[in-house]
């Protein structure tokens, strides 16, 4: 039905966590296939993801934007650009950062405006923000209250260990939301 590239860059592990719960996620909805690919990879070709119908793209969030890496990835993209080869594909989008603001919103709005550039179509996230009452907690799906996109937050002196387990099922979500959407824009719904 579908094919999705989830286009990632991680420093220290926890984003390519996130990329790989993304397409988990969009990897159970029957009839997707799911390819990751990492960014500066990515970048040497970026007319691998031509025939991808969604771009999950994802980076950490260094000093309020995305990676240099990824940046890299996104000029890369430029001659596609110029030729809109990417036009009417659905994008999507997540980040990471050891704060719980850490200016992530600034990371997906800078996904979103590339996407926009490339006439990409954004998904976003597609749920209400968790952990907002009083008989909220960290365990609910998208504590962090993002609505552009998947966000999560790892504490800067532990690795992988130190992940909320409802950010990853947060980013889950978002591959099933894009992976439902693209049957939908195909007309092959689900």
């Amino acid at each position: 039905m579908g094919s999705i590239g989830v286009v990632y860059d991680s420093g220290f592990g926890h984003t390519a966590a996130q990329a790989r719960a993304v397409g988990e996620g969009a990897a159970a909805v029957p009839g997707t296939e799911v390819s990751l690919y990492f960014a500066e990879e990515v970048a040497l070709d970026p007319r691998q993801l031509d025939g991808c119908d969604a771009l999950v793209l994802g980076t950490p969030t260094y000093m309020g934007s995305g990676s240099a890496v990824f940046k890299t990835f996104m000029e890369a993209s430029s001659k596609i650009w110029l030729d809109q080869g990417w036009k009417g594909k659905l994008a999507a989008g997540f980040t990471n950062s050891s704060g719980h603001s850490g200016d992530k919103l600034n990371t997906l709005t800078q996904l979103w405006l590339f996407a926009m550039q490339h006439g990409m179509v954004w998904v976003g996230l597609g749920l209400l923000d968790g952990n907002g009452r009083s008989s909220g907690s960290d365990a609910e799906l998208n504590r962090l209250g993002a609505y552009a996109g998947a966000m999560a937050q790892s504490n800067s002196d532990q690795g992988l260990e130190g992940m909320k387990d409802s950010d990853l099922r947060t980013a889950a979500s978002l591959g099933e939301r894009v992976a439902r959407q693209v049957a939908l824009w195909k007309g092959t719904g689900l």
